[in-house]
């Protein structure tokens, strides 16, 4: 356990912080924006599942008449 104690580092200098929040910042951001798209396409593709299952049921329904 104490060897994990070694592994951590605060630094006095508090502006170190200021790359590793801009770099976090960057990676949220782009966590948002591809969440966002996937769940972009996966609305186009439900509406495309949609569309298909009408036409399948459309065309059972001319088979059986």
């Amino acid at each position: 356990m104490m060897y994990l104690m070694f592994l951590l580092y605060f630094p006095e200098d508090k502006t170190e912080y200021i790359p590793a929040f801009a770099i976090m910042a960057i990676f949220v951001l782009a966590a948002v924006a591809v969440w966002r798209f996937i769940i972009k396409v996966s609305k186009k593709e439900e509406e495309k599942t949609k569309e298909l299952e009408a036409k399948l049921k459309e065309q059972e329904n001319k088979k059986s008449l």
